[in-house]
């Protein structure tokens, strides 16, 4: 993924003031705008203009993307560690300023995914606070369980002299069994203050799954590479394989070849109807390191003298 440097697009320094900002994005989006530039590249260039200042000209967004790019060397391709963007807790609607505007793969991936908060009309009197929006991490594990986790978010906040910075705070949240990657869930009064005695906005958690070292993850179904040796494979054998919430014996059927998948119904997260479970066969070799493994491997390769693993290269 590449790391959008969003002050060189709009050509201002990274202690640029709010106005500086605003008038550096004015210049370039009259410069570039499709309506009336005569610019080759107007369309594309306004739409990088745009999206810099979608993050930039926003003290909330503005904070989270300092945050991650003093994490970015220089002129290095931008590898997101994984759960990279989770933790940054947003305020008002969404993100996206123009309707049916596209964004990078990077705005998308920090930004692109808040639920729209509603904005009531200005008038006198009680006003609710506005929602708040973040993404956050949890084990695959709690989907099949359910759990209580404590989860860190970073807040960015103005000071008296309008620095931002990101201020964290802990919430204990209930992790309902059966949730899915990309549900959100709202915990009421827990987003931005109301005014003149109005109530508290809420907040809304985007799900997301830690990434695992065994399993995958795609919608409710569950996903395993299953090493297995190859004369299981070719001669059946009945395995244990581990589950998220425990292990099942699976048959492994004669005949089996590297990447076929066996499916345990009803096995992958739970909801309704429950996602599957799809174990992905893996031949896995037994090492040639010792004389006795050396002569069994030859003594192989004698007794399948015909057979040609490429022979469906040469038809």
């Amino acid at each position: 993924m590449e790391f959008k440097d969003y002050y060189a697009q709009l050509g201002v320094a990274r202690d640029a003031t709010e106005a500086e900002v605003k008038r550096a994005y004015r210049k370039l989006a009259r410069k570039y705008h499709p309506d009336v530039s005569k610019e080759p590249n107007a369309e594309a260039r306004f739409k990088e203009v745009a999206e810099a200042y979608e993050v930039i000209g926003n003290a909330e967004r503005r904070a989270a993307y300092d945050d991650v790019g003093q994490r970015q060397k220089a002129e290095q391709p931008f590898n997101p560690p994984p759960g990279w963007d989770s933790g940054y807790e947003f305020s008002g609607g969404n993100a996206h300023g123009a309707e049916g505007m596209d964004h990078s793969d990077f705005f998308e991936a920090l930004f692109g995914r808040q639920a729209a908060g509603a904005r009531g009309p200005r008038h006198a009197g009680p006003r609710p606070g506005g929602d708040h929006h973040a993404k956050v991490q949890v084990d695959l594990l709690d989907a099949y369980r359910g759990s209580r986790r404590t989860v860190s978010l970073r807040m960015p906040q103005a000071d008296a002299q309008g620095q931002v910075t990101l201020q964290e705070r802990q919430l204990e949240i209930n992790i309902p069994k059966g949730v899915r990657a990309g549900q959100h869930l709202r915990l009421a009064g827990q987003g931005g203050a109301g005014q003149a005695g109005g109530a508290a906005g809420d907040l809304y958690l985007e799900i997301e799954f830690a990434p695992h070292r065994h399993f995958r993850v795609d919608g409710r179904d569950v996903l395993l590479d299953l090493p297995v040796a190859p004369w299981e494979a070719a001669l059946g054998a009945s395995v244990t394989v581990p589950l998220p919430d425990g292990s099942v014996e699976l048959t492994v059927p004669p005949g089996s070849a590297g990447g076929r998948r066996l499916r345990l119904r009803a096995k992958g997260i739970p909801g309704t109807p429950p996602g599957d479970f799809y174990v992905v066969l893996v031949i896995a070799l037994p090492p040639a390191d010792t004389p006795a493994a050396q002569a069994a491997w030859r003594a192989l390769d004698t007794a399948f003298a015909g057979f040609d693993p490429r022979r469906a290269l040469q038809e």
